[in-house]
């Protein structure tokens, strides 16, 4: 491979993350101009060449519809989990039971690991307090619990995003792994409670 291919290749490899850098800074700000978009660039330039870390190998495999899948059932999950929320603290008849629970999750990439973890605290009633990364486990503390039933509805909808987003960009293998697991337990979780 020559030093110009491969150059592009890094390039192209840190491309989402660049955009995702600018994004934010846009996000940041309230922004949505030129002005916000140039600065974004430059803040991005200086953040990824004074913070140099490892390259992020991505799967280079993007399903748009299952990404659309993912936004919409996201969409769905923080509404329903804001409203569950809402509804238990005002409730002043029954106090909403809480648990930290774990979760083991069924790939093993640490960019999916992450993914998940941010996934399930962004939805209202959950939150990451531990992670362990050598055995894949995320451990969640969850608004709403008050049976083992519930503690397992949780775990299997932690397992359902982590579903969710291996089919949107995970690897082939990761989405044949997920796919057999699927296969051998045919009731995958929704939106955390």
């Amino acid at each position: 491979m020559s030093p110009t291919s491969s150059v592009a290749a890094a390039v192209w490899r840190q491309l989402p993350f660049f955009v995702w850098l600018v994004a934010l800074w846009m996000l940041l700000w309230g922004q949505f101009t030129v002005l916000a978009a140039v600065t974004g660039v430059v803040v991005a330039l200086v953040v990824t060449r004074v913070f140099r870390l490892p390259a992020v190998e991505l799967s280079g495999r993007v399903n748009l519809w299952y990404g659309l899948v993912f936004v919409v059932m996201f969409f769905l999950a923080l509404i329903r989990g804001s409203l569950l929320v809402a509804w238990q603290t005002l409730n002043p008849r029954r106090y909403p039971g809480t648990a930290v629970i774990a979760v083991p999750l069924r790939t093993d990439d640490d960019l999916i690991m992450a993914h998940v973890g941010v996934t399930a605290s962004l939805i209202p009633g959950s939150l990451i307090v531990d992670v362990d990364r050598d055995r894949r486990i995320l451990f969640l503390h969850v608004l709403g619990v008050s049976s083992d039933r519930d503690v397992e509805n949780q775990r299997r909808a932690v397992q359902g995003w982590e579903s969710r987003i291996v089919r949107a960009v995970g690897s082939r293998a990761q989405l044949r792994a997920i796919q057999q697991i699927g296969a051998r337990s045919p009731r995958e979780g929704g939106a955390p409670r």
